[in-house]
């Protein structure tokens, strides 16, 4: 009987024991400090625009380009824009614009560095009424250098063909590209 006794006595003590260690680690002031303040992190966006539109002009007066975007968000810390559904007509004080969208675009500091992505399309229609369109998914623009380059495959269609590569490199303002590899195409004669 008394081993019956004691093993509940055992079990009580050391359920009194683990209770006043507990009431003994509660301090009374620990309910009355305020919670630290939880800050919101820091948002890597400093400002965005819905429905942006932008015209830049030449100094004689000619449009220089015209870019708009469902959305644009620059990140502070890179000091680089992010554009949804960028659509911009270049026209370098020409009245024959290269047409460029895409799904999405990142624009590097000062805008020296423009990266087109998903359902990139580049078009232009000639003096003769002759359109040329270049697709893509991705491809790098130096807007400064009337330059554009991708490693990915391209399709290319004119008015007398359609080619399709791996990589080009384009250089805007001679009216040149480059195909790098695995060139295929098919041409009418005329």
């Amino acid at each position: 009987m008394l081993s019956k006794i004691r093993l509940p006595a055992i079990l009580l003590l050391i359920a009194l024991l683990l209770v006043a260690v507990g009431y003994w680690n509660i301090r009374p002031e620990s309910f009355m400090d305020e919670p630290a303040a939880v800050s919101e992190p820091e948002s890597p966006i400093d400002f965005y625009v819905i429905n942006s539109r932008t015209v830049q002009y030449q100094p004689d007066g000619k449009r220089n380009y015209e870019l708009v975007a469902e959305k644009v968000e620059h990140l502070k810390a890179s000091d680089t824009s992010l554009l949804t559904r960028p659509d911009l007509k270049s026209f370098r004080g020409t009245e024959l614009p290269w047409h460029v969208t895409s799904e999405r675009g990142e624009v590097g500091p000062q805008g020296e560095e423009v990266e087109l992505i998903d359902n990139v399309r580049i078009e232009r229609t000639d003096a003769k009424g002759r359109p040329t369109i270049v697709t893509t998914t991705r491809m790098t623009v130096l807007p400064e250098k009337d330059y554009a380059e991708t490693r990915q495959p391209v399709r290319i269609v004119a008015a007398n063909g359609v080619t399709t590569a791996t990589g080009m490199k384009a250089y805007l303002n001679e009216g040149r590209m480059l195909l790098l590899s695995n060139v295929r195409g098919q041409h009418e004669l005329r």
